[in-house]
């Protein structure tokens, strides 16, 4: 198959990603990725895995393990999700995509296996993840970074039997499969952790910390207790970050990416690395990653006058780490918002989040998904909060076109709401593809 044939015939699998909003769904069946890496001759198992999860900042924090990794002169494979622009961006080996062609040989391939998984056709989560696992041992790479798609427990990524278990942060998303608590969610999350693995946990509530114990790892690592960010100050470019661990302390490291919880994932990232290699990061290679460090679509500026940043914001917590822009750039002259939601997300409080009260302009926008959210509903919620001026557009282009027509050069756009929203912005704005 070519490529499109390959995408085509991977589209033809029920999506989970696509059908949450739309109507009541439940988590999907593990066994199915069980039988479909048997029959793969159990690619997940081809090298070592630092497993990822929670509910903000599982990107930014796996991109940021690869970087350190790649520091080390490691080869590394990373599987994220979900993609701002093309498929590809998902699966990368030492942070370059797919090629067309490899991607549409692992579809084949998979393709012609499907028939043999005896648990039952795998759905296109589950196909994407054992592609990736299937092109990272193919390579072979040394070790694979590997993203939770939602929750931990039955994603179907935690066929991997990872050293390192990373939870980021517990937030209240995905309720529909993972709540109604937040004491649910990190049970959920908590299902990624083996037993001989090390936990390196970024939620600081002690309240859930009883729930990750549960889970038996060897070792726990639990952040402002045994790994922390003592410094996390603003700085031209990115933010200045002091970092202790277990084994080193670092002071001083310029990280290239904006916003304090940027400071709080990489934190995060470096303490997964040491516990890894079960002994410290060297420092250079810490400064060498920390100044490589980019996340496209997370508070990504990508414009100057006005500034115009990203950021792919899918929850109201998410959101209000968005709206903390403005601390980066508190001198900008007025904020227009450009806001696209997808159906199941409450538009009042994510535009309380970001702050649309305070902004001269709210262009609420449809998100290229069948899953988004009509814009009438979004703008309606905009002019409940008073804002000064409300423009609906059907399309992600033409809404950040009229964001643009509509600034002062000291103004501050931020592009939120979802990655489908960025992804559309990027490609808007004339771009390079992340």
């Amino acid at each position: 198959m070519d490529l499109g044939d390959a995408l085509a015939w991977l589209d033809r699998h029920q999506n989970l990603e696509r059908m949450l909003g739309e109507r009541p769904v439940g988590p999907p069946d593990p066994e199915r990725m069980r039988s479909l890496v048997d029959v793969l001759g159990h690619p997940e198992a081809a090298s070592p895995v630092i497993h990822v999860t929670g509910t903000n900042g599982k990107t930014s924090t796996s991109r940021a393990i690869t970087m350190l990794l790649m520091a080390k002169g490691l080869s590394v494979g990373t599987y994220t999700s979900p993609h701002l622009e093309r498929i590809n961006e998902r699966l990368r080996i030492d942070d370059d995509p797919i090629s067309d062609a490899e991607l549409a040989a692992v579809l084949s391939d998979l393709a012609g296996v499907e028939p043999l998984v005896a648990a039952g056709s795998p759905s296109w989560f589950e196909l994407i993840t054992a592609a990736a696992l299937r092109w990272f041992s193919d390579r072979p790479v040394d070790v694979a970074v590997v993203e939770v798609g939602i929750g931990g427990r039955w994603d179907a990524t935690n066929v991997v039997d990872a050293a390192v278990a990373v939870i980021t942060n517990i937030g209240l998303d995905h309720l529909e499969l993972l709540g109604p608590t937040r004491a649910h969610v990190a049970g959920e999350k908590a299902g990624i952790v083996k037993p001989g693995s090390t936990l390196v946990l970024g939620d600081e509530d002690p309240g859930l910390l009883a729930i990750f114990e549960r889970e038996a790892p060897r070792r726990l690592w639990w952040s402002g207790r045994d790994y922390a960010c003592t410094r996390n100050d603003m700085a031209v470019g990115g933010r200045t970050l002091d970092i202790r661990t277990p084994g080193a302390t670092y002071e001083g490291v310029w990280l290239g990416v904006h916003g304090r919880h940027q400071g709080a994932n990489f934190t995060t990232a470096v303490a997964a690395v040491e516990a890894m290699f079960e002994a410290p990061v060297e420092e250079e290679l810490v400064r060498e990653a920390a100044g490589a460090m980019c996340s496209p679509g997370r508070l990504e500026v990508v414009g100057r006058r006005p500034v115009v940043v990203l950021d792919g914001a899918k929850n109201e917590e998410g959101a209000s780490r968005a709206a903390a822009v403005a601390e980066e750039f508190a001198g900008a002259r007025s904020r227009i918002l450009v806001v696209g939601l997808l159906r199941g997300k409450d538009a009042a409080g994510m535009l309380e989040a970001l702050g649309a009260g305070s902004a001269r302009l709210v262009v609420a926008c449809a998100p290229p998904s069948p899953r988004a959210q009509p814009v009438h509903e979004v703008a309606s919620a905009a002019r409940k909060f008073g804002v000064r001026q409300v423009l609906e557009r059907e399309t992600v282009a033409d809404a950040v076109a009229a964001a643009m027509e509509s600034a002062h050069p000291d103004d501050l756009i931020l592009v939120a709401g979802s990655l489908y929203v960025v992804g559309a912005a990027r490609a808007a704005l004339g771009l390079r593809p992340s």
